[in-house]
Parts: C-alpha cells; sequence; structure tokens
C-alpha cells in the first residue's frame, strides 16, 4: 500500500478490527514488491530460492518467466552439459538450469553486485559448485557452448549478436529474452542474418523470448 494510507484505513477498508503492516522492498526496478524470501518454480521439478536484493531476476518478471518457460523446453527436448547465461542477474536462469540437470553453468554480468547476489543465491540452492560467475560480456569468454541464455534489453541483444553468435556450438541453441513484441521482428531479424534459425517462440504481456538454433 502507499505509504500516505493508514493502517487504520486499511482495517476499515476490510472489516477488521486492527492489521499489521510489513515493509515492502522493490525489486526488478520497482515491477515487483517482494514481503519475503521467493521460491521460483522450474516447471515441475523444484523450487528455487532467492534472496531479496536488486539485482534482476525474480523469475515474476514476464521477460525472466519466458525465459525460464523456453529453457525447459529445451532442456527437455536435447539436455545440453553446460549453460552460458548472459547478464546473468540475480543468476536465476543459470541455477534454473542446474536445477533441471545441466552439469555445469557459466554467469557473466557486468555489474559487480548481481554477480555477488548470484553468488549468494547459489549457495542458498546448494549449487555453488556447479556455478561459475565470471565479470564481463560474452567478448570477455572463449569457446562455444551448446545453450546460451541471454535476458536482456532487445537493443543490447541486436549490438551483440556476431559476439554472441559467436559462442553458440554446433546445432546449439539460443535463448533471447527481454524482447518487445514490437521489435521481435527485428531481434530475429539480426541473428538470423548470422546462420541463427528460430525454432520456438513464447510470449506474454508484449515481452516475446526467442528460441534459436545455431545453421551449422
Amino acid at each position: 500500500m502507499p505509504d500516505r494510507i493508514s493502517r487504520e484505513q486499511i482495517a476499515r477498508a476490510v472489516g477488521v478490527r486492527e492489521i499489521s503492516i510489513t515493509p515492502a522492498l522493490g525489486r526488478d526496478d520497482g515491477s515487483v514488491w517482494v514481503l519475503s524470501l521467493p521460491t521460483i518454480r522450474v516447471g515441475n521439478l523444484r523450487d528455487l530460492k532467492l534472496i531479496d536484493a536488486t539485482a534482476f531476476g525474480t523469475g515474476l518478471h514476464p521477460t525472466t518467466a519466458l525465459c525460464l518457460e523456453a529453457l525447459e523446453e529445451t532442456t527437455q527436448i536435447d539436455p545440453p552439459d553446460a549453460v552460458l547465461d548472459v547478464g546473468t542477474g540475480s543468476g536465476v536462469l543459470a541455477l534454473a538450469a542446474l536445477a533441471r540437470g545441466v552439469p555445469r553453468a557459466l554467469g557473466i554480468d557486468i555489474d559487480d553486485e548481481a554477480l555477488r547476489v548470484a553468488r549468494e543465491n547459489a549457495r542458498l540452492n546448494q549449487l555453488d559448485d556447479r556455478l561459475q560467475l565470471m565479470r564481463g560480456g560474452p567478448g570477455d569468454v572463449t569457446g562455444t557452448w551448446p545453450l546460451v541464455l541471454a535476458n536482456v534489453l532487445a537493443a543490447p541483444l541486436i549490438e551483440m549478436a556476431p559476439t554472441l553468435v559467436r559462442r553458440v556450438g554446433h546445432h546449439g541453441r539460443l535463448v533471447l529474452s527481454g524482447i518487445p513484441s514490437a521489435v521481435e521482428r527485428d531481434v530475429d531479424s539480426a541473428y538470423r542474418r548470422l546462420g541463427m534459425q528460430r525454432v520456438g517462440t513464447t510470449s506474454r504481456g508484449g515481452w516475446v523470448a526467442l528460441i534459436m538454433q545455431a545453421s551449422w
């Protein structure tokens, strides 16, 4: 409730004698409010617990939820042996991949606070022995990956397409999220020009996630 609303006003509105108030902290740039440690369900497999922090990725934002759905679909079809999570934020996507049985994951981010939060979330879920974290972007890592996840903004997705595609292995898959439906075609085109093929799409509330596969 807004701060200007007193507990007495709330009690009268709901028809009770008194009511207790618990402070809430904003998450995901004010889009989600959290009263307690959130748990995120990864399909039917298990729950993930996330600490209350400012790093993006509560699992409740549509872009993260879409990425989690795409991740579940992808790991069911052909489980990869490793995942690269670009712009890992809270680490929720990398941790979800590990929870679904992927042996190891690398999460990268340019934000030191995000890496701290992701590290703490990994310890909280007892997945820290399989999650590696590194500061940087896709151009700062070497090698290729059977599955790459990138839940960032549409403009950076287009800008870093050539670098991101180089991280995708032979017939590997790339999940792109954070895409407003209005620019879906622009993001899709940027990756198709580089040899990626769209093999799946999920959408919700004006947001789109694309599942791409390498043609090489």
